[in-house]
């Protein structure tokens, strides 16, 4: 049973950073999808050139949702025509940058559309890795560095395999999640390892940090050592790269939907010349696992409390470096 209170369980603003809202599968030309990330409603659409555009959702001349069509467009988006958005309440078009570009039935534009001003709020857009990634700050600044581009993970790559996705909603804050990656000795308690992962290293350099724990594999054939290797970009995107039975590619993202609210998206990627036999086997059995780990790491977050100074001993990870690591995308809102 949980007890509702007005009192945050982890009192931390959202983190900054570049974020994924949809993968690039899901939206085609002349797609505009609604999604709600950041504490606010978003759109997401595709232009006719066929790039990625998010904007805020609510049309500045009337308050209408962007993101909802009518009539032909009942049950789907609204139009795309050129590179913009047109409204479904009184059809004004808006352009990926926030600009008024059509009112079809104005005769005298209102001054800011004229001058040609950024009215609607836009977000900085970057389409990686079959992925769509906006950059959240909540003091709207420009973004400070750029996602990286995972080789293995382009579209139809001729060495790896299309993407298998599983998602997640976690009611908890994104820093609670990302201090996993540190705790080797969650790996036994929580998910039943037979050992307690030794970690190789732990490196804090900007905004990536990078991990790897050595691991030893019961199989039938005995004890396969292993290694999890964890690249993350700020605190929304990671990549982690399992070895050792059978290769395994994660893109694991997690995205802020409010502060104690989390979508997270993984995608696996596996050897494509084995996808068929040993993917359906030994592949899907790993993915199985890590989906299981999710749920059993699940059942913690969704409760646990945050606590500023928690009580640690000699076999803990290396919590105090994470969250300062962590502390820097953790920037309070302008009032």
């Amino acid at each position: 049973m949980m007890i509702a209170t007005d009192t945050p369980r982890c009192p931390l603003p959202m983190p900054m950073g570049w974020f994924q809202v949809l993968y690039s599968h899901e939206l085609a030309v002349g797609d505009a999808i609604p999604v709600e990330y950041f504490g606010q409603e978003l759109v997401v659409f595709r232009t006719e050139a066929g790039e990625p555009k998010v904007v805020d959702a609510f049309c500045p001349h009337m308050g209408a949702h962007l993101g909802y069509g009518i009539r032909e467009q009942t049950g789907k988006g609204p139009r795309i025509v050129g590179d913009s958005i047109e409204c479904p309440f009184h059809g004004w078009r808006w352009n990926g940058e926030g600009q008024c570009t059509h009112i079809p039935y104005a005769k005298n534009m209102p001054p800011r559309v004229a001058k040609g001003e950024t009215i609607l709020g836009a977000w900085d857009v970057r389409e990686v890795n079959q992925q769509i990634l906006v950059w959240y700050h909540p003091k709207k600044e420009a973004p400070t560095w750029e996602p990286e581009v995972i080789p293995e993970a382009a579209a139809n790559h001729p060495d790896w395999g299309e993407m298998i996705i599983h998602t997640w909603d976690i009611n908890t804050h994104m820093q609670e999640m990302g201090e996993n990656a540190v705790d080797a000795a969650h790996f036994h308690y929580v998910h039943g390892t037979d050992d307690v992962p030794e970690a190789a290293f732990q490196n804090f350099d900007g905004h990536i940090r990078e991990g790897k724990f050595i691991t030893r594999q019961p199989t039938p054939r005995g004890v396969v050592d292993g290694a999890i290797e964890t690249r993350s970009q700020g605190a929304g995107l990671s990549v982690v790269r399992f070895t050792g039975i059978y290769d395994t590619l994660l893109l694991a993202n997690v995205t802020p939907v409010g502060p104690e609210k989390t979508y997270a998206s993984y995608a696996f990627i596996q050897p494509r010349a084995t996808q068929e036999t040993l993917g359906k086997t030994v592949g899907q059995a790993i993915i199985g696992n890590i989906c299981q780990q999710m749920a059993e790491d699940q059942i913690i977050w969704d409760r646990k409390q945050y606590f500023e100074r928690p009580l640690l001993c000699d076999g803990d990870g290396p919590f105090a470096k994470f969250r300062r690591w962590f502390s820097q995308f953790l920037v309070e809102p302008t009032a």
